[in-house]
């Protein structure tokens, strides 16, 4: 078996250089744990951004898929299966409660493979349902977004982002796609007025994360989300959450919306959909916004978005995360882990810590300087964790982990930032 400078050497001789990891390599993993090939044990505080809320190899998901991987594993949208359908039939139900649906309308879901492939359907979605149902002129669409937004970074995304440096790469991706006006995350004024800016007769949604993820994990001001729903439905504007990363229990809530009852017109929904096995994603909208007179055969597709593997897995994911009541989990560790950073936070550290914050389990921890530094001590402690945007350093462990297990971190955190 390859050393892990072995696994690292081939994966930089052969692999594009596209992420910066640190320098450990995984072969192993259960629950919040996952060991490198030497035996080395380590604390997952990242959780493959969220994808791993019910933990790593969870026993039951593991079941769903070795039972239907030996069943039948994909198929394609040319033909149905016997699992798209229930799970499709769930997904609406567990979604539906928190999605405005208007009367005489249903719940349907539209499932795709990753992410960014939900964010690019919903994108796709909300122009299709702007010129059918809204009336807008051809090739008139507007889409308003959030400045230091992370959605993906496909062509489309990758054109709204203000990331110059990792998101758009100084502009070598472009020509950008058009249509899209960027405003400040956390202002729903500005919101109003770029609405009535632009003409809201042509503005058919607003995209965003209800909690900025890869920013930082930002939180907009309080009230936010009621005010953003007010101005959609005002304006007959697409209300569209990308709770990918803080959606599905993450947050202590189903969803970060949840936080002021706020139902938005769409959900874009990936990551622990998958239960930490498989990649699944999906938008989950009303009959209205993506019934057949808007989204009909052969206008939007994928080989193996709906397939039976992800299907089976997806509903055993969602079963998990409601029997378990992870949500109610995530909230109280989250106060628990965030008490504890707060404490070290206090005292005095190799470099002054500026701010706590987050929602449940999505946690970020903002310093007066650079944080990588940290990221890689805390490998040497036996903690993985992911800087971002410089300063700051995200904790996002397994809502199953222990408070006897968060403990342990904090130990190992304090030791590491003391002076």
């Amino acid at each position: 078996m390859p050393t892990t400078e072995e696994y690292i050497e081939m994966d930089h001789k052969y692999g594009a250089h596209n992420y910066h990891p640190l320098e450990v390599v995984i072969s192993r993993a259960e629950r919040c744990w996952v060991w490198d090939p030497e035996g080395r044990k380590y604390l997952d505080c990242l959780s493959a951004y969220s994808s791993q809320n019910m933990g790593h190899c969870h026993p039951e998901i593991v079941k769903a898929l070795e039972e239907q991987v030996k069943k039948v594993a994909v198929t394609s949208r040319a033909f149905c299966n016997d699992q798209m359908g229930p799970y499709l039939k769930k997904l609406c139900e567990v979604v539906g409660p928190h999605l405005k649906v208007p009367e005489n309308a249903g719940v349907m879901a539209l499932p795709m493979n990753t992410g960014a492939e939900a964010v690019e359907t919903g994108l796709k979605v909300a122009r299709a349902w702007g010129y059918i149902k809204k009336g807008i002129p051809k090739n008139q669409a507007k889409i308003i977004v959030c400045r230091n937004n992370f959605h993906g970074r496909t062509i489309t995304i990758v054109g709204f982002s203000t990331d110059i440096q990792h998101g758009n790469y100084y502009g070598n991706f472009g020509p950008y796609t058009p249509g899209f006006e960027i405003i400040t995350y956390g202002d729903a004024q500005e919101l109003e007025d770029t609405i009535l800016k632009i003409g809201p007769e042509n503005v058919t949604a607003f995209l965003f994360e209800p909690i900025q993820g890869e920013a930082g994990v930002k939180l907009p001001p309080k009230g936010y989300y009621t005010k953003v729903r007010e101005i959609c439905s005002k304006y007959n504007v697409l209300m569209i959450a990308d709770e990918i990363q803080s959606g599905l229990c993450r947050t202590g809530k189903m969803f970060a919306l949840d936080y002021e009852d706020v139902k938005p017109d769409m959900f874009l929904l990936g990551k622990a959909l998958g239960g930490g096995v498989y990649p699944v994603s999906a938008i989950v909208t009303n009959s209205d916004v993506v019934g057949p007179d808007v989204i009909k055969p052969g206008t939007h597709g994928s080989t193996f978005g709906g397939n039976s593997l992800a299907c089976a897995i997806a509903s055993k994911a969602l079963d998990i995360l409601i029997d378990e009541k992870l949500a109610d989990r995530a909230a109280e560790l989250g106060e628990y882990f965030q008490e504890g950073l707060r404490k070290i936070a206090a005292k005095d550290t190799k470099v002054p810590i500026k701010e706590i914050r987050g929602r449940g389990l999505l946690i970020a921890v903002e310093f007066d300087g650079n944080a990588r530094q940290f990221v890689e001590q805390f490998k040497e402690h036996g903690i993985l964790a992911k800087d971002t945007h410089i300063t700051t350093i995200r904790f996002a462990p397994p809502i199953v982990i222990e408070k006897e297990e968060i403990d342990w971190a904090l130990e190992q955190i304090e030791k590491v930032l003391e002076k």
